[in-house]
């Protein structure tokens, strides 16, 4: 696993992906849109992850400086174009285009984009409240996708009132995709070997981190360094005038809530009803947040550790969750020697497993998946593991990746500078990442060196986001999340000047639409008439 990233849907989520666009004529990639999930990459200061309930000290005292609040004269026109709707091909969703300047310092309508759009309008009854914008995360996971999930899964309550929306960032999905690998490269890519043993394991990773980002250049060289955060939370302002709406109303999970801190911080006075759900921290830099991260995923592997132990079918033993670690460091040290048949021409390598057990993580209703997965693979069968794996990156079953880890490069390379900039850098950083994380410390920081090859230089940089005048904002987090540690959610909503934390006690990545009846009632309340809840409340 070459990146790390933020968000996996609810099942349910997974229900309806796939419902729309297959007709769609916005559509960029020939129509086929990515899967419902999505997520997000990110990376630490050379200490040890902070305990989930602690406050995250912002690493850096820079902020983020709004941008003037009247629209540039060279910008009107993006904001005065018309949005022509038509049918996605299926009842009661629009699907439209709309286009934005590939550089907003040098705007030009030779090199302009055309970013996807969809929309479900409100069902009623109740007095309609304007559009609410959707984003899962990622970076490099479909808006529209999402909002299709959003339109027929979130409270009807919310849906009644507001015209769900979306637009596929740049670089993702329909919208301008960035290209890095041929399908068959990146089977060979996601395989390789990201706990290496000896400096020719380690030269053949960044051989193959070289080749990604080579790639990403050779593909997509004109969009590559106009993909940052900054870009798409401009674009969404495009949008939020074309649909007519004075102020931004949205819900943003995982890396959409670094998004949607982005926008808050450009624009504080459009902000409306804003949710960031899963928060992540833009004042730590690549580094401090993979290792986080790392610890992340150790909490979320302790809960599932501590549900199997219990259950007679535990593929970890019944003893402790301990003995549970181990086993599952000795299945991974199995696939390192001999990588495990799966029935395709493609081995369950120790790369793959280790993904695919991570990728359960993000929901505890893929626990069940995980655990038969473990039991085939201690029989000597790496298809469910494989399966896994490949939900995680968004393979299909005829072997074609959706462009989600590219985007996802793509973004998290200009966001931030890298993490590392050479395997000896890596080297020296893996013992800290073994404290956060025992079971997956050494995977994740390999993982992170893939930007330290990337042809461009990064244009942004970690910051605080006060988001000065900006209505009052509602920042959600869990507890045992997974991809973003507890701790980003309570940093997050100290620097928003206007921020409110609202914390779910609970296991799994987000909160929101979730299953929680306290956390969606907050939600809702919020979104419906903007009461934000009390101060330090807490949902089970």
């Amino acid at each position: 696993m070459h990146l790390t990233r933020p968000l996996r849907l609810p099942a349910a989520a997974l229900a309806v992906a796939g419902l729309l666009l297959s007709t769609c004529s916005a559509c960029t990639d020939g129509g086929h849109p990515a899967s419902a999930s999505a997520s997000a990459s990110f990376p630490v200061r050379d200490t040890a992850a902070p305990a989930p309930g602690a406050t995250a000290q912002p690493a850096t005292e820079a902020t983020l400086s709004p941008l003037p609040a009247a629209t540039p004269a060279n910008l009107k026109p993006y904001y005065r174009q018309k949005l022509a709707w038509h049918s996605c091909g299926v009842p009661d969703f629009d699907c439209a285009t709309m286009r934005v300047p590939l550089d907003y310092a040098h705007p030009s309508a030779t090199t302009d984009l055309e970013l996807a759009v969809a929309r479900k309008k409100a069902t009623g009854p109740g007095k309609r409240l304007g559009s609410l914008l959707v984003n899962p995360g990622g970076p490099g996971g479909s808006a529209i996708d999402y909002m299709q999930y959003a339109a027929l899964g979130y409270p009807a309550a919310v849906t009644a009132r507001y015209d769900m929306a979306a637009v596929d960032p740049r670089g993702v999905a329909r919208s301008e995709p960035v290209k890095c690998l041929t399908d068959q490269q990146m089977d060979a890519y996601t395989a390789v070997d990201t706990t290496p043993d000896d400096a020719a394991e380690q030269g053949k990773l960044a051989t193959a981190d070289r080749a990604f980002a080579g790639g990403c250049k050779k593909m997509s060289a004109t969009l590559l360094g106009h993909v940052s955060t900054v870009d798409s939370a401009r674009d969404m302002d495009v949008l939020r005038q074309l649909l007519g709406d004075a102020r931004l109303n949205y819900v943003g999970k995982s890396y959409g809530t670094f998004l949607g801190a982005t926008y808050a911080g450009l624009f504080p006075q459009r902000v409306g009803r804003l949710v960031l759900d899963g928060a992540m921290d833009p004042s730590v830099d690549a580094l401090e947040s993979s290792r986080a991260q790392a610890g992340g995923f150790e909490t979320a592997f302790g809960a599932f550790a501590r549900d199997c132990v219990k259950r007679s079918d535990c593929p970890l033993g019944h003893t402790s969750t301990a003995d549970a670690g181990k086993r599952i460091d000795a299945l991974f040290a199995a696939l390192d020697r001999h990588p495990l048949p799966t029935g395709t021409p493609r081995p369950l390598t120790e790369a793959l497993g280790t993904t695919g057990v991570i990728a359960a993580m993000y929901d505890q209703e893929a626990w069940p998946s995980l655990r038969g997965a473990l039991i085939s693979a201690n029989k000597g069968d790496g298809a469910p593991l494989l399966k896994l794996s490949d939900s995680y990156y968004e393979r299909d079953d005829n072997g074609k990746y959706s462009n989600l880890m590219y985007a996802n490069a793509a973004v998290n390379c200009l966001d931030l500078p890298p993490a590392f900039r050479s395997p000896a850098d890596v080297d020296k950083a893996v013992a800290s990442f073994r404290a956060a994380s025992p079971h997956f410390g050494t995977a994740l920081a390999w993982s992170s060196l893939v930007c330290g090859y990337w042809p461009l230089h990064a244009t942004g940089h970690p910051e605080r986001i006060p988001a000065k005048g900006a209505a009052p904002i509602l920042v959600v987090g869990t507890l045992r999340d997974p991809a973003t540690p507890y701790a980003w959610a309570r940093s997050l909503a100290s620097q928003l000047t206007s921020g409110t934390l609202l914390t779910y006690d609970g296991d799994g990545h987000t909160a929101y639409a979730r299953g929680s009846t306290c956390i969606d009632s907050a939600v809702n309340a919020y979104l419906l008439s903007g009461t934000v809840p009390p101060a330090h409340k807490k949902c089970t």
